[in-house]
């Protein structure tokens, strides 16, 4: 176990990051099972545009404060929309800019994202950019998402079906 503050936080740094490039992955891969397994058993995942925060307003593209209504994500990408919408492909690019220690094994993060996508036309852009501000729980060798807050810069140009 890291002894030192520098230990444990480059122990910190490294499963932060593991835990955003599977984030990463699992998305990208539309493996929503394993997105899901990246959630504490008691979490949090939203999506609100930044002006809507700015004016203190509780509207969300996605709001679960629970892990039953991630659960119910996935359920509705693989069993109720399936057919129903367009797929999409994205490419997610997040960098860790900030990482606090807020209690033992418990740390804030915020990392920058860019959503790239490409739709089954061939049309690619951007989906979305902002920043995600993040509670992540150590658990022995692994890092997992309490709370995962996506904040968006922009209107995306198109439907959100996956996971920011």
């Amino acid at each position: 176990m890291p002894t030192t503050d520098g230990e444990r936080r480059a122990r910190a740094a490294h499963l932060v990051d593991e835990l955003l490039a599977a984030y990463a992955g699992a998305v990208d891969d539309r493996d929503f099972p394993a997105w899901l397994g990246l959630f504490a058993p008691e979490c949090a995942y939203g999506v609100h545009a930044m002006e809507n925060l700015r004016e203190g307003l509780p509207l969300a593209y996605m709001m679960d404060d629970r892990r039953e209504r991630l659960v119910d994500r996935v359920k509705m990408i693989d069993e109720v929309w399936q057919g129903t919408v367009e797929p999409y492909d994205t490419r997610h690019v997040l960098q860790r800019t900030a990482l606090r220690e807020v209690g033992e094994d418990r740390w804030e993060v915020r990392s920058n994202v860019i959503v790239s996508y490409t739709a089954t036309s061939g049309e690619a852009g951007i989906l979305v950019s902002g920043h995600c501000e993040d509670l992540v729980v150590l658990d022995g060798d692994v890092a997992l998402f309490e709370k995962r807050i996506v904040v968006l810069d922009n209107t995306p140009p198109r439907y959100l079906v996956y996971p920011v």
